[in-house]
């Protein structure tokens, strides 16, 4: 029985490592890009933008951006 618990710990530990912290979101996919050949980034990483948004890629270049309100179909 306690070889039962402590898989079942092991596994609940594995499972809570894997879950994202704070933007479980993705940045939207960029089907156009622009021309220019060093499009001007205002971040790198995430932790550059402000609380809740992320650093995506954008039409030109990246930028911080907030969640999408909902998700496109």
């Amino acid at each position: 029985m306690k070889s039962v618990a402590a898989l079942l710990l092991v596994g609940m530990l594995i499972l809570w490592t894997d879950l994202p912290a704070g933007n479980a979101w993705n940045c939207p996919i960029v089907r156009f890009t622009c021309a220019m050949v060093n499009p001007p980034n205002q971040c790198y990483i995430d932790q550059q933008c402000p609380q809740f948004k992320k650093c995506c890629k954008t039409f030109c270049g990246r930028k911080c951006i907030s969640r999408p309100s909902s998700i496109p179909t």
